[in-house]
């Protein structure tokens, strides 16, 4: 059979997951028409953004997991929205969050292993105009996504 595993890990993550309707009326105790008519009135408000599968993230090859602490250069302070954005676009980037105190960003980034870290953070220090980054290195994942692993 066909291996498209990459492919199909890469669509899930993009949020091409449905939920199960049929098993959330069974655990309301509600009929499915209901349950179906609730999700799409929660997506057509914006309540619902995504749904995404929840990895094992070593089996698919991006297990190392590190937060990031920017700060930027002067230059970009008063733009931290821009370089955000810009960083939500890497598939690495799982989130990036603009956050008070010492730091300016919070980006949570996940690779295959130490070498292509670091291969991002030079990238993205001479590219997006950091001044300064702490690396927080995730040993263990206990709970991600409101799934405790």
């Amino acid at each position: 059979m066909k291996d498209i595993r990459l492919k199909l890990i890469k669509l899930l993550k993009e949020g091409h997951c449905t939920p199960r309707i049929s098993s959330i009326a069974k655990k309301l105790g509600e009929p499915s028409t209901t349950i179906h008519y609730n999700i799409k009135k929660l997506e057509r408000d914006g309540a619902i953004k995504a749904y995404n599968a929840v990895f094992d993230y070593k089996k698919i090859e991006e297990g190392h997991c590190t937060y990031l602490l920017i700060n930027l250069i002067p230059q970009r302070y008063g733009e931290p929205e821009e370089l955000a954005k810009e960083l939500a676009k890497i598939p690495q980037v799982e989130s990036v969050d603009i956050v008070t105190g010492d730091y300016e960003l919070i980006v949570k980034l996940r690779t295959k292993d130490i070498d292509e870290y670091y291969a991002f953070v030079k990238q993205a220090i001479k590219k997006y105009g950091i001044a300064k980054v702490i690396s927080l290195t995730s040993l263990k994942q206990i709970k991600t996504e409101w799934v405790t692993l």
